[in-house]
């Protein structure tokens, strides 16, 4: 009888025992998965910081390529020489000028006598021959010497060539009130066109 209620002690021992063991075992695989999860949730969240970190440093990367970009267009082109730039706004001035001359004579309300239309055309023929006289000036500090030669010929076969033209205009007129308005038109009309040869063809 001793030895049945040994035995049956020692069984509920074991038994209690061995539930012990197998809670043990359980609690610490749970607590190794929820350290498994806590490890995974931390590598997520370093990896999304050092994700949006890169991105941030990638737009900090194109704006300064940005920036550098737009901060050389900004700066001024060295090539070329300064004088070169400095002529040909002279010349880009000139042109400008020339323009405006011709805009307001067209703009010019036209007089209703022969008489005064002459005087009309005789101011602006006098206009654009001052005008010749200045640019072929600045011309002779421009050109060279042998230039200057060779224009200075061109520009006396010019003269006759213009005023030739002008009497031939004229005589279509021969004997009338208007004979001696289509000289001096005519010769307006060419002493314009002179100028802007010149300048196109000499300032540089």
């Amino acid at each position: 009888m001793k030895r049945k209620i040994a035995i049956a002690i020692i069984s509920l021992v074991l038994v209690i025992l061995y539930s012990g063991c197998v809670n043990t075992t359980e609690d610490s695989m749970e607590n190794e998965s929820l350290n498994t999860d806590s490890y995974q949730d931390t590598k997520d969240d370093t990896v999304d910081e050092d994700s949006t970190e890169s991105e941030v440093n990638s737009d900090n990367s194109l704006t300064d390529i940005v920036d550098t970009v737009d901060s050389s267009k900004d700066e001024p082109s060295v090539e070329g020489d300064s004088s070169t730039n400095t002529t040909t706004s002279m010349k880009d001035d000139y042109l400008k000028k020339l323009n405006k001359m011709e805009e307001d004579d067209r703009n010019e309300e036209a007089k209703s006598t022969v008489v005064e239309l002459e005087e009309q055309e005789t101011e602006r023929y006098t206009k654009w021959d001052k005008e010749l006289n200045e640019i072929y000036k600045l011309l002779e500090e421009q050109l060279s010497k042998e230039q200057m030669d060779s224009l200075r010929e061109e520009q006396r076969d010019w003269i006759t060539s213009r005023d030739e033209t002008a009497k031939e205009a004229s005589l279509k007129y021969e004997g009338g009130s208007t004979e001696s308005l289509e000289y001096v038109a005519t010769q307006a009309s060419l002493t314009r066109e002179r100028c802007y040869e010149l300048v196109a063809s000499y300032m540089e």
